[in-house]
């Protein structure tokens, strides 16, 4: 059996000799490729570290083979790398950016960034993908000239609005068509950076970023399904009647009938991913045909995304996330969990922001002769850095008079 190299790639992927550059000049390696250069800094970066103990669904002492948001950005990034080879594009881009994607990533998954977004209200909001483009251009500090991790334009793109436009008519008329409101103000994070390096917030990004947020559905669709059968949340029997893992269960069961239900599990897991990766495959090689572009800038300025499940597997996958949603995200142990990291975050904010001598001396002298918000912003950023582990230990240190004994 012989080996598959990846093909040489199309017209319309990003091509690393191509790169826009990066914002600080800096010699190029002379053994890696501009992408995979950023790619190594991602991984080597503190904040990538830092998500093994951040919260996926489960907190992460509720068991050690749930999944944290390390797990998932690898299981992103080899999704990503999947697609990416089938449709001959970058895989190092598209691994970088899956890689990336959950830097920004407050402790307690959602629960903690919409209570920082509530904090933050009165200094230009919270917001992860723009915390994620924070990090990676200001908070890691591991190099002598410049702050941040100085990735290529084409990273720092892909990383903040690989979901689409942020602003501009297509991003209003794509938020229209999702029965949402128009595209929402920046947030401060962007609306900073955007003043110094033009990232063209107005346009799709590359397909390598596209399929980082599609890989991204797919991962955590999957592995949610895992992760709930295996927690007890919900069972076989009511899976079994949803969309996509229910078929999977069916024909696992029929090629496996004694198979042991945590096999049964895994195999169905496993074909689900596979057919999904195979829709996406399939929709975006015939929008492609259809588009016939000539370079990764018509991608740009296309009408609309070109990587995306086909139109008979879009309602099948969201049927899957409300079956989720109702089963899983709101489910009452999580609902507690979910309680408990409101009050944590809150009351961490709230004391730092009053009483700033408690605050680690690095971060306090981020509050010599500042404003307000830069204020909020700095606490902001420290408790969005913290893992889970850290908020309850600084909350049990800061709150409990017991652990001053």
């Amino acid at each position: 059996m012989s080996l598959s190299f990846p093909a040489p790639l199309a017209a319309y992927a990003s091509k690393a000799v191509e790169t826009r550059g990066r914002l600080h000049d800096e010699p190029e390696s002379q053994t890696r490729t501009a992408f995979q250069r950023d790619r190594d800094r991602v991984v080597h970066s503190i904040a990538f570290r830092r998500l093994k103990h951040k919260t996926q669904v489960f907190v992460y002492h509720e068991g050690d083979h749930y999944r944290t948001r390390l797990t998932h950005s690898l299981e992103v990034a080899q999704v990503a790398r999947s697609l990416a080879r089938l449709l001959q594009l970058d895989e190092d881009l598209a691994e970088c950016l899956a890689l990336a994607h959950d830097l920004g990533h407050s402790p307690f998954g959602h629960t903690g960034e919409d209570i920082l977004h509530e904090c933050m209200a009165d200094y230009g909001g919270f917001d992860h993908n723009a915390q994620t483009l924070r990090i990676l251009t200001k908070l890691e500090r591991r190099h002598a000239a410049f702050d941040g991790l100085n990735l290529t334009w084409e990273t720092l793109e892909g990383v903040v609005k690989h979901n689409g436009p942020l602003i501009g008519k297509v991003a209003d008329r794509l938020a229209q068509e999702k029965g949402l409101p128009e595209a929402k103000q920046l947030p401060a994070a962007l609306k900073e950076y955007a003043a110094q390096h033009d990232l063209l917030l107005n346009t799709f990004p590359s397909l390598e970023a596209q399929i980082a947020a599609l890989s991204d559905d797919i991962a955590y669709n999957n592995h949610d399904v895992d992760d709930g059968l295996r927690a007890g949340v919900f069972t076989l029997a009511e899976a079994v009647d949803v969309p996509l893992i229910g078929e999977a269960i069916s024909e696992t069961k029929n090629k496996y009938p004694d198979v042991p239900e945590s096999i049964l599990i895994a195999e169905a897991v496993s074909d689900m991913i596979g057919d999904m990766i195979a829709d996406v495959h399939s929709e975006t090689t015939s929008r492609l045909a259809d588009l016939s572009p000539k370079s990764s800038d018509e991608i740009r300025v296309a009408a609309t995304h070109v990587v995306d499940f086909s139109s008979e597997m879009k309602p099948k996958v969201e049927q899957l996330r409300a079956f989720l949603w109702n089963k899983m995200y709101r489910h009452w142990k999580v609902n507690r969990a979910r309680s408990q990291a409101k009050r944590i975050v809150r009351e961490l904010f709230d004391l730092f922001f009053t009483e700033p001598e408690v605050l680690p001396p690095e971060w306090r002298q981020r509050y010599e002769g500042v404003s307000d918000e830069k204020k909020a912003r700095a606490v902001c950023d420290y408790i969005a850095g913290m893992t889970d582990r850290f908020a309850m230990t600084e909350h049990r240190k800061l709150f409990e008079t017991a652990s001053w004994l």
